[in-house]
């Protein structure tokens, strides 16, 4: 996208500026992709500019999904009553088979619903099993790309089986269970980082567009050896880190089991965190824990929506808030929150930041919600000084809400009904770059009806390849679960559910 086009001016709507945390009638200039001015209505615009009418819309900045696994996205609506470890049982079936162009198809599916739920940006742990692929990972990112969504790609990566990972898993199942969870086996942590090496050393993607980073999926799932190695190699190329943690009480409990302290604190005592480290979900992290990350100038993503999908708890965002703790918010994977609706994700990050207090004045704000989804995901991705914002000298990654809908009327107050009523239908338009990339809701140089076809071919073939792989998982859930519930039931110094 190196051509030159005319600049471009955005007249009449009104714009959403999280920074100064308030909603106002203002034009938007725009030149090489990036924005030049945010001025008054009817401000002067150079000879020449195309004028895009924005009256009677709310542009917004293009959201920023702090987590998710594209990986993923033709599962969505797999599984029913599933907890983490139930999804992780099921995952040989719900996610396995993939060729490259699945996977490939997968990334671009992933991408449009982001697209069409106005998220612009996102940072994937991206699983190939056994281990990424140079192959895999340049298909997903072109993916993104084609469609039109900035990317931060790590993949997804374990050198130890959930099996094994979880005390006394393996030996709580019966035959002929227990000798198929024994033959599972991971890659070595030497491959993973063989390959990871060579993706880094040799990445030569647009990095406004798409950029490495590195997924040791679980602290549990990953020998130390392997967590050192990716911490160094993240420090040789300066890429990002992004690991689940704390997710369930089950990891919480076997963390203090198996390192004799908190998850959060062995990844320390292994260099893990820094400014560049990214923890996904953290629901079961105590106040020392979250001190720890704050202390790195580390990150993490706040998945509310689907802590709530998987029972696995609630996140105490609002103690992150008030100790600056930097946070965005994610959806997660297609197949463990079942979409990539930033919306809903807002929403509920919202809702659940009620349930740690009785007192308002301690629960997260509208604005709060709003500047985790924009420039606290633009931060986590590295691109804080680029994205997230409607500022000069950002990238012109906008999203163009229809005030006509439903969502908005009446129009009360634009901010709240974002987040309280939005949905992701008020969706218009969406630009990224300073290019159309939806316009009234159709996609401007992607086919859809195609990916759907694509889709479908590959969900069909997967499934039936995998029919006797679901019997034996399925097979084995009742066991897994009853022993990760009696885990569970074990006590822990942090409460983060109900029950």
């Amino acid at each position: 996208m190196t051509e030159q086009n005319p600049p471009l001016v955005v007249r009449g709507g009104q714009l959403l500026d999280v920074v100064a945390q308030c909603v106002r009638q203002a034009d938007i200039l725009i030149a090489g992709g990036c924005i030049v001015e945010v001025g008054q209505p009817e401000m002067d615009a150079p000879q020449g500019s195309v004028v895009i009418d924005a009256t009677d819309c709310l542009v917004m900045p293009g959201l920023v999904n702090a987590h998710t696994h594209g990986h993923s996205s033709l599962g969505k609506g797999l599984g029913d009553k599933w907890s983490l470890e139930l999804l992780l049982n099921a995952l040989p079936w719900a996610g396995g088979g993939l060729t490259l162009e699945d996977k490939e198809t997968a990334a671009q599916l992933n991408a449009a619903e982001m697209i069409l739920k106005g998220c612009t940006a996102a940072y994937d742990m991206f699983f190939e099993f056994p281990t990424p692929s140079e192959d895999g990972l340049r298909l997903a990112a072109r993916a993104y790309r084609d469609v039109g969504v900035r990317v931060q790609l790590a993949p997804m990566m374990a050198d130890t089986t959930f099996y094994r990972a979880v005390p006394g898993l393996l030996d709580s199942l019966p035959a002929p269970h227990r000798e198929r969870a024994e033959a599972m086996a991971a890659a070595s942590h030497q491959e993973h980082l063989a390959v990871c090496a060579q993706m880094l050393n040799a990445w030569d993607h647009d990095r406004d567009w798409a950029r490495p980073a590195l997924g040791p999926t679980i602290p549990l799932h990953c020998s130390d050896a392997f967590l050192i190695g990716c911490r160094d190699l993240a420090k040789d190329f300066g890429a990002g880190v992004q690991m689940h943690l704390a997710e369930s009480k089950v990891q919480a409990v076997a963390g203090i089991t198996r390192y004799g302290k908190t998850l959060t604190a062995h990844l320390d005592r292994l260099g893990l965190l820094g400014p560049r480290f990214v923890a996904a979900h953290g629901i079961w992290l105590d106040d020392d824990d979250l001190k720890l990350l704050q202390d790195r100038s580390a990150a993490l993503a706040h998945n509310p929506a689907s802590n709530l999908r998987l029972g696995s708890g609630i996140a105490p965002a609002t103690k992150m808030r008030d100790i600056g703790l930097v946070f965005g918010i994610g959806t997660d994977g297609s197949a463990s929150s079942d979409n990539q609706n930033m919306f809903e994700a807002m929403r509920a990050a919202s809702f659940v930041s009620r349930m740690h207090s009785p007192d308002p004045a301690t629960w997260l704000s509208t604005w709060d919600v709003l500047n985790a989804a924009t420039i606290g995901g633009a931060r986590l991705l590295g691109m804080g000084g680029t994205i997230g914002q409607i500022t000069p000298g950002f990238k012109a990654d906008l999203v163009f809400l229809d005030l006509a809908n439903v969502n908005f009327v009446p129009l009360n107050d634009a901010a709240n009904q974002i987040v309280n009523c939005e949905d992701s239908s008020a969706v218009r338009d969406v630009m990224v770059d300073g290019r159309m990339v939806l316009k009234d809701r159709q996609f401007v140089n992607f086919d859809y009806n195609q990916l759907r076809l694509k889709v479908a071919a590959a969900v069909g073939r997967l499934a039936e390849a995998n029919v006797e792989t679901k019997e034996r998982m399925e097979a084995m859930a009742p066991y897994v679960a009853a022993h990760c519930v009696g885990l569970a039931c074990n006590p822990y110094h942090v409460k983060r559910t109900v029950h």
